[in-house]
């Protein structure tokens, strides 16, 4: 799972602000007060948890669809037409190529123009389009989908729900949900080159230092590290036991618990010490200087050929790049470590939302909105449609035995199952796509780890979350404010972080890069997030 996403702040549910799970009747017709006479086409009068939808008569629905270019979209795949056979729904995929998603939903949001449901949407995404109307509030019509309104509840997802929240109280997306967190980045390293300088798996950050400075006493002339991710996903990853964020997971305030203020996150001593770390490696010649512009496949090839033993990965390039790349170094091995401890101790910074998607708002005026919302409820949040989009149907794509073990067909390959298998799950049937298949309980989860990466998650399990920030959200027009300031100040952090790592400016001069942020806006924006956390608390208690 990469997440990608930057709130402005992540929020904490406050006790009168909760989303409605208390059901309206039937005769209201409605979610949230909201009326749907003469939109229930198609649907089932007593849809429940559970219960497998299918509409009453055949209908069609338009979804906005990712593209990826390893699997690229099929009018034959299987999941198109088990769908059909399950639901009686035929799904229509507007097709936009991965590489070009974010730009060109931006494009027919904007225009009015969107598909129904426009999936592949992180959380933040939607605060683009929320002032516009173009997009549903989708918190509106939680009483539609039981599916989702039962995860909610059962997996106290309370929290995370209201991170969503926009100033009005309602939410716009209907995210892709975990059971539990889900890490999966981390550092990979050789580890046959551990073994045989006799080196244990280091277990925090400091300990990394020490272990990649063992490999450059043994390896002069090499980078112990040379990562890919143009540096994003270290950064990322580490931040979170620094007590902030960086990388993909950068957010532009971070919440100070003893001020009870928000803090610009990139002018922290927090984010300093992070920095200083990362100098430091870059400094002492332990991480190559390249990690943080190359492109991925030369530090895969620099991977592949000795020159380092150290890169970002997850369970999924450990099988598909890794591995392959260093099958001609003889006894050459590789292996995630556990996520290190830090500054902060022991700790993960991960949500449990996933992409998910948003509604055009157009939609509601559809006499079959309410089936729609139900077929969406069964096959983004029902444990049979979790299963469905993620291993197929049963007996053709996969077998499970009486224990409820789940296993591929032997011609159909996927990850580290069946690698060599002449199908693929992805490619030949559509499932695991990524645009239906993100999201599900633990055990669905992990059905589909390798014996190595359950061990790698059971090492992990045992690290605290750290706490979510109380709730900043932004009016429409205050909105339109931060707009201004942010751009300049994130461009300034990315900028001097790289130059600060890099060595291209002297770590004495953080004082005067604070001045610089705060002449590009930095005291007002930050007064702006407080001043919103206020009025939040004000309005909530």
């Amino acid at each position: 799972m990469r997440t990608k996403w930057n709130r402005l702040t992540t929020a904490l549910a406050a006790a009168g602000l909760v989303v409605g799970l208390a059901a309206c009747s039937e005769g209201e017709g409605a979610s949230g007060g909201v009326d749907l006479d003469g939109k229930r086409v198609a649907s089932m009068t007593d849809y429940k948890e559970g219960d497998q939808f299918r509409a009453t008569e055949p209908v069609e629905f338009r979804v906005l669809y990712s593209d990826h270019p390893n699997y690229p979209v099929k009018d034959d795949w299987l999941l198109w037409s088990e769908i059909t056979k399950r639901t009686n729904v035929k799904v229509t995929p507007t097709i936009v190529p991965s590489s070009d998603y974010e730009q060109k939903r931006s494009l027919v949001v904007g225009a009015g123009d969107a598909p129904e449901i426009i999936a592949k949407t992180y959380p933040n995404q939607e605060d683009a389009f929320v002032a516009s109307g173009a997009i549903l509030a989708v918190s509106d019509y939680l009483d539609l989908m039981p599916n989702l309104k039962a995860k909610i509840e059962k997996w106290k997802l309370q929290p995370e729900f209201d991170t969503l929240r926009q100033d009005d109280g309602k939410f716009y997306l209907l995210p892709g949900v975990h059971e539990a967190p889900w890490p999966d980045y981390t550092l990979t390293f050789r580890t046959d080159e551990l073994t045989r300088l006799g080196l244990a798996t280091p277990k925090t950050w400091d300990e990394v230092h020490t272990v990649l400075k063992a490999i450059k006493a043994a390896h002069p002339d090499s980078y112990p590290l040379s990562d890919r991710f143009e540096g994003k996903n270290i950064l990322n990853v580490a931040s979170q036991s620094f007590g902030t964020t960086a990388g993909w997971g950068y957010e532009q305030t971070q919440w100070n618990e003893s001020t009870g203020k928000f803090e610009y996150t990139g002018a922290t001593a927090e984010y300093k010490g992070l920095v200083e770390f990362f100098h430091k490696l870059v400094a002492e010649g332990l991480m190559d200087p390249e990690s943080f512009t190359q492109k991925d496949e030369p530090a895969i090839q620099k991977f592949a050929t000795g020159k380092s033993f150290a890169i970002s990965g997850n369970a999924q390039t450990i099988v598909n790049d890794y591995r392959p790349a260093i099958k001609n170094i003889p006894g050459a091995t590789v292996a995630k470590i556990p996520i290190p401890a830090g500054p902060k101790g022991d700790v993960l910074r991960i949500t449990r939302l996933e992409n998910g998607l948003m509604i055009s708002a157009k939609a509601v005026e559809s006499d079959r909105f309410v089936s729609m919302m139900q077929f969406i409820d069964w096959l983004w949040y029902s444990d049979e449609g979790a299963e469905f989009v993620k291993w197929g149907v049963l007996g053709t794509t996969y077998d499970k035995d009486a224990s409820g073990k789940r296993a591929l067909k032997p011609d159909i390959g996927f990850g580290g199952m069946n690698p060599d298998a002449p199908k693929k799950l992805q490619r030949d049937f559509g499932f695991q796509g990524g645009v239906f298949s993100y999201g599900g309980s633990t055990e669905l989860l992990r059905s589909m780890f390798t014996e190595e990466e359950l061990v790698f998650q059971k090492a992990v399990a045992g690290k605290k979350n750290r706490p979510l920030a109380p709730p900043a959200p932004l009016s429409d027009e205050e909105r339109e404010q931060a707009t201004l300031w942010e751009t300049p100040l994130k461009d300034l952090t990315s900028q001097a972080t790289l130059q600060f790592i890099l060595g291209d400016r002297d770590l004495s001069t953080w004082d005067a890069y604070v001045q610089e942020l705060d002449a590009k806006g930095m005291g007002q924006y930050v007064r702006l997030v407080n001043g919103a956390h206020e009025r939040y608390k004000q309005k909530n208690g």
